[in-house]
């Protein structure tokens, strides 16, 4: 069964309130042809899951973020993203700062169906302080203290693979899955963009068996979107745009966001 969608018809389908998990990691293979049509949407008041980047910044500039959840939120070459940090120093959303070790063990909570998952991670740190509502939890067989990753789970999941067939089989051909098989299974829904749609059978002649990473069983609509992680990188595909993430992160978002039409 063919499950292919256009962007605007995903972001059709998510609702003010959401939580919306995207994959990728920094600038790296974000679903940014998806993440651009939301822009367009009239949606607000959502709680964004992520490995931050342009993804997180765009949407709170945007107006349509009332809370983050994310280890960083990054361009990797520019340290900080540039419209979040306006947004969180503005006190225009809330923000749950994770160490990326707690932040995995949600996603893997999340993905597994599990209320929390018990980590070391973040014990010793201003993590806890940070984040209150976080519980320690002791082992049964050591005795020792835990912390308690509560399961990060989201009502849709975005994500941007290398190639996909039309039954929303994804595979991934960097050096990277990024986590994100884990947004896919953590999620009630699922969304994948990729480069080139292909058939089933062509996806092993595009790499090996271990970078076929979601299955279509966790899929509910694939979407062709040649260069749809711009700016970000796609590798091998494409590289990131630096002139280009550097223009962004320097232009007042409304006049960027306009001229992007």
């Amino acid at each position: 069964m063919s499950k292919v969608m256009t962007a605007a018809e995903v972001a059709a389908r998510i609702e003010s309130g959401m939580t919306v998990g995207v994959g990728g990691w920094g600038s790296r293979r974000k679903p940014m042809a998806l993440i651009r049509a939301l822009l367009d949407t009239p949606v607000t008041d959502l709680t964004i899951i992520s490995y931050g980047g342009a993804d997180v910044g765009m949407l709170c500039a945007a107006g349509k973020v009332r809370k983050v959840v994310a280890p960083f939120v990054t361009l990797d070459t520019i340290p900080l993203e540039p419209h979040f940090r306006a947004a969180r120093q503005g006190g225009a959303i809330e923000f749950a700062e994770y160490d990326e070790g707690m932040f995995m063990f949600g996603l893997l909570a999340a993905a597994h169906r599990l209320p929390f998952l018990p980590t070391r991670a973040g014990l010793g740190s201003d993590v806890m302080r940070v984040n209150p509502g976080l519980r320690t939890v002791r082992s049964p067989y050591t005795e020792e203290d835990l912390v308690a990753v509560p399961a990060l789970t989201m009502d849709v999941a975005l994500v941007h693979l290398n190639r996909a067939d039309r039954r929303g089989n994804a595979q991934y051909l960097g050096p990277d899955p990024y986590f994100d098989d884990l947004y896919a299974k953590a999620a009630t829904s699922c969304y994948v963009s990729c480069e080139r749609l292909v058939d089933s059978a062509d996806l092993l002649k595009e790499g090996p068996v271990q970078s076929l990473l979601i299955s279509r069983t966790f899929v509910t609509g694939v979407v062709e979107a040649p260069g749809g992680a711009g700016f970000t990188s796609c590798e091998p595909d494409y590289g990131r745009d630096e002139a280009e993430q550097r223009r962004y992160a320097t232009t007042p978002w409304r006049e960027y966001h306009d001229e992007q039409g």
